[in-house]
């Protein structure tokens, strides 16, 4: 059998020791040839493609990013773009593909399997929030990147008798701001999941100067206040219909700095939160994703994810994986509220 793998969506650690693990365990074990398709669904509608066999994958387990390369391309936004798909993988001889991304990444997966390609999907995204899986490879290393930040963060903050936000990613789910503001003991944690009120804020900023400690606040980029929207860098959208989101950290530092009247900075963390090298327990866990991803191609069970349940390790319909994001429940971030102020 010979396979097509790609990497969609934004890149994020843990990529390639899902493509190193696929690729060992499909030529030493079951004998297969591997294709790679270059930067997500543009690959296979342009026809890019890359060697992908055993010497390929030699020393990437500790690599970030993707030797593939990545783009947010949606096939069904291309004119003809799922026809030039199906000849791609007919010059190929490509009998199934391994789409390793997030949402738009396998919801393109589902609809390709409807349309008779045969597609296994493997999650990814520093989100976490992929339904029917409880983790996600690359956001253990997000979590442990922001937490470090916040430590850092904390020293100068205490130095210098200021409120510092750190704002971090989640356009739609907070749990990087969630595990990251509990892990670094930030004194407020805003996410998407609920709006927040400014004055609310700014009575627990000044409950931390009033003892003399400097105030952190995570806020994902996604959070809005009461009566608020969204905070974009611009009204473009991607291919998939998603607007930038970023900005809502620098209008939370102002807003503190105008109403008590002391110095508030804001730090965005950004693309460092998926840059560098995977924690241990993300090349674990994308390991694990791959070796049982290239399990379900050899049965012909496509239309399916690999997902972590507990500690096992299953196969989800991808319809089921893509229903509806995980947020943060209520009674997580009520966990959160205790520690605030």
């Amino acid at each position: 059998m010979r396979i097509g793998v790609l990497t969609g969506g934004g890149d994020c650690p843990g990529l390639n020791a899902v493509i190193r693990a696929v690729v060992r365990k499909g030529v030493e074990v079951y004998g297969h040839d591997f294709v790679g398709f270059r930067n997500g669904w543009k690959g296979p509608i342009e026809g890019h493609t890359r060697p992908l066999g055993l010497d390929q994958v030699e020393d990437i387990l500790t690599r970030g990013g993707t030797i593939l390369g990545s783009s947010r391309t949606n096939p069904y936004k291309v004119d003809g773009g799922v026809e030039a798909i199906r000849r791609t993988l007919a010059e190929q001889q490509v009998d199934a593909l391994i789409a390793i991304g997030g949402e738009d990444t396998l919801g393109v997966a589902k609809r390709l399997t409807d349309d008779g390609i045969g597609v296994v999907g493997v999650p990814k995204t520093i989100d976490n929030d992929l339904g029917a899986t409880d983790y996600t490879f690359g956001f253990d290393t997000a979590v442990h990147i922001a937490t470090e930040s916040i430590d850092r963060l904390r020293t100068t903050a205490e130095s210098h008798h200021r409120a510092l936000v750190v704002e971090v990613m989640g356009r739609h789910a907070g749990w990087i701001a969630l595990h990251s503001g509990l892990a670094g003991g930030a004194n407020v944690i805003l996410v998407p999941e609920k709006k927040f009120s400014v004055d609310k804020v700014v009575e627990w900023v000044q409950r931390r100067f009033e003892r003399e400690y400097a105030p952190i606040i995570v806020v994902a980029e996604g959070a809005m206040p009461e009566d608020g929207a969204e905070v974009l860098v611009s009204g473009e959208k991607d291919a998939f219909g998603h607007v930038r989101l970023g900005g809502i950290g620098t209008w939370l530092a102002d807003e503190i700095a105008a109403r008590t009247g002391k110095e508030s900075r804001a730090v965005v963390l950004g693309h460092t939160q998926r840059g560098g090298t995977p924690t241990a327990y993300d090349r674990v866990l994308a390991t694990r994703f791959g070796l049982h991803a290239v399990d379900a191609v050899n049965d012909g069970d496509f239309g399916v994810m690999v997902a972590l349940r507990g500690t096992d390790i299953v196969r989800v319909k991808l319809s089921e994986a893509t229903a509806e994001l995980k947020t943060v429940p209520t009674e997580r971030y009520a966990e959160a509220e205790v520690f605030f102020g």
